[in-house]
């Protein structure tokens, strides 16, 4: 199936957006002061219910509860898959390096490329493969000088390789099912799954009044926006594709932590950063080829 140049624009334009909110959370979550990790992650998550709560009403206004109800088993499978997401990530970051952490997420391209082929019959071009190869380099460059992969951070590092998985069958399942059921209420979900997950680990919660404003800030802007944005730019490109542009969070990310909490990027930073910049710029700016699909 060849994606019209118009409808391929507005996906690669939303994803790019999806990963300049997601890139957020760490200059953010460097100003709060009490909760911990797994409060952070519970708040986080609650929030983004909260918001989407919002969002689905806005969007749906008086039929909201019934597009909930009827996002069927996909929607379910996309929900537990967001809840994977957010909740392995914070996960990882408190038993792993966040050099770790990022690495082994940024998989994501791959796996959404194998559960693309897999589920769709989504066949990549060489561009696109070429275009994965260069960010995941741009990627170990950024990180790799920080990379350990230690028994005691083991557990972690599994826990990281979770979010690549469900990320990659989440972008699968908005790609299939983007005629068929709105899944942007699987988001709500994802985030209500995550925050029962996590409060049994968050209690006692400690966190001030200033971490939950900037919690609030995180579960609206950084995690319901972003997803819900990336749920729409899925009906418009490949799975990979998806997940590739996404990686722009990474270069984003270094970048809002220099401004706003003084951590200067390293030369390996900047270094990979160009790179995973440079093959962002080759994947969008790329025409659109017919790509083989199975019958």
């Amino acid at each position: 199936m060849t994606p019209q140049p118009a409808s391929r624009a507005r996906g690669i334009v939303l994803m790019l957006c999806t990963g300049l909110l997601w890139s957020t959370a760490g200059v953010v979550t460097r100003h709060i002061d009490r909760a911990s990790g797994a409060e952070i992650t519970f708040w986080r998550s609650a929030f983004c219910a909260l918001a989407m709560v919002a969002i689905v009403t806005i969007l749906h206004r008086g039929e909201a509860a019934a597009r909930l109800l009827r996002i069927g088993r996909a929607g379910a499978l996309s929900g537990a898959m967001w809840a994977v997401m957010f909740t392995c990530f914070m996960l990882a970051l408190t038993r792993t390096s966040t050099a770790n952490t990022l690495i082994i997420t940024s998989l994501s391209p791959l796996a959404a490329a194998l559960f693309g082929w897999l589920l769709l019959g989504e066949r990549l071009a060489a561009r696109t493969w070429a275009a994965t190869g260069l960010a995941l380099a741009g990627i170990a460059i950024m990180f790799g000088g920080d990379l350990h992969a230690g028994g005691a951070r083991m557990t972690g590092n599994l826990i990281a390789l979770l979010v690549p998985v469900a990320a990659g069958l989440n972008f699968a399942l908005l790609r299939s099912a983007r005629t068929r059921v709105d899944l942007i209420p699987a988001v709500l979900v994802g985030g209500a799954v995550s925050a029962a997950a996590m409060l049994p680990l968050a209690l006692p919660l400690r966190a001030s009044a200033q971490d939950l404003a900037l919690l609030a800030l995180l579960g609206a802007f950084q995690l319901a926006a972003p997803c819900a944005l990336a749920v729409v730019a899925a009906r418009h490109i490949s799975a990979a594709e998806a997940a590739l542009i996404g990686l722009s969070e990474n270069v984003f990310g270094p970048f809002w932590a220099w401004l706003g909490a003084g951590e200067v990027p390293s030369r390996n930073a900047m270094l990979g950063g160009a790179v995973v910049l440079a093959a962002l710029i080759a994947q969008v700016s790329a025409r659109p080829r017919r790509v083989a699909r199975r019958a």
